[in-house]
């Protein structure tokens, strides 16, 4: 079942209709003001100099604007961007392929770039540095290395979990920065730039329904809005009112704080199967039936963020906020139900 918070792009519809609301420029980018602000004088003084911009690192739960980030750097330098993933990476063969197309100062943005193999990560390191990529051309003893130069470029890097990514690898990247899920009024302020990029009337306070409940995430807003619209022209007249958001977003099963059924569920699993935690993540998987990588990935971020889940050592907890959103009491302990 396709989850309308699921911060993911899921197919290509979802991947065109995300670019065609992507901002082109810094000065249309809301939000994350200081990553914003840095990275404008990084740009100018690369522009200044004649050279490439560092190369850059950013992580975030996903959704918050990395790509966007990555083809706004190439716009401002005027330059190409070339883009892959690091699951897309497999041979040291698919990497020369786009290094050698590159152009002076064009930017290479690799998402997910902590799932590079190793191979092709170790293969980066001398072109990140030295511009210099070595291939070995044959096999046995007439096997030679050859170095092929590479004309100076931006690498931009993606991921969401920095955790994995090795210190080799971190330590070559000249700008580091975390994205921060968004307030309110700045996913206010995306809504109301979607709605006029897709012709969509709506109002103050319909605006604000839906960025309460976009888990200040701008992919999740556009998402919701996107939905809202559909309600909207078949039942109030193409107009999103504070009326017609709520109920849209009721009927959606996405409720005031922006969580769906999955998430009111792992929160309610752990309160009423393990007297509020603390509990590990394998077992919450198997009471939801849910993936471990979409609780840890998709889930838990926002809940941690919003003040409904805790991490201890001893596993996850929620929070007294929870059961009050919830309307659930703690179990006494030892008066947990039984799993199964």
């Amino acid at each position: 079942m396709e989850r309308l918070i699921n911060p993911n792009v899921t197919n290509e519809d979802e991947k065109r209709f995300d670019s065609s609301l992507r901002p082109k420029h810094l000065e249309e980018f809301t939000g994350q003001g200081k990553l914003k602000a840095n990275l404008k004088v990084f740009i100018q003084a690369a522009r200044n100099r004649g050279e490439p911009l560092d190369h850059c690192l950013f992580y975030s739960p996903p959704g918050l604007g990395k790509t966007t980030l990555a083809h706004i750097i190439a716009n401002e330098l005027g330059v190409n961007i070339k883009s892959t993933s690091g699951p897309a990476l497999e041979k040291v063969g698919d990497l020369a392929a786009i290094l050698t197309d590159l152009s002076q100062g064009d930017v290479f943005f690799i998402d997910e770039i902590h799932r590079l193999n190793r191979l092709i990560e170790e293969s980066l390191y001398p072109v990140m540095e030295d511009f210099k990529l070595d291939i070995i051309i044959g096999q046995g003893p007439s096997a030679r290395n050859i170095k092929l130069d590479i004309p100076p470029f931006t690498l931009v890097g993606a991921t969401t979990r920095a955790g994995l990514l090795t210190s080799p690898l971190r330590e070559r990247f000249g700008v580091v920065n975390r994205l921060d899920f968004y307030t309110k009024d700045e996913i206010k302020e995306i809504i109301f730039r979607s709605a006029g990029i897709l012709g969509i009337r709506i109002e103050d306070k319909g605006a604000e329904e839906i960025a309460c409940r976009s888990r200040g995430t701008p992919r999740v807003a556009n998402r919701l809005l996107k939905r809202v619209r559909d309600f909207a022209e078949v039942e109030a007249e193409g107009v999103i009112t504070h009326k017609i958001a709520t109920s849209s977003l009721d009927r959606l099963e996405v409720d005031e704080l922006g969580l769906d059924s999955i998430d009111q569920k792992i929160l309610a699993t752990i309160i009423d199967k393990f007297s509020g935690g603390p509990v590990g993540i394998e077992t919450i998987a198997v009471a939801v039936s849910e993936e471990v990588d979409t609780i840890t990935d998709v889930c838990e971020p926002f809940l941690i963020q919003a003040g409904l889940l805790a991490r201890t050592p001893r596993g996850r907890k929620v929070t007294p906020y929870a059961c009050k959103h919830l309307k659930k009491e703690l179990p006494r302990k030892g008066k947990q139900r039984e799993l199964f």
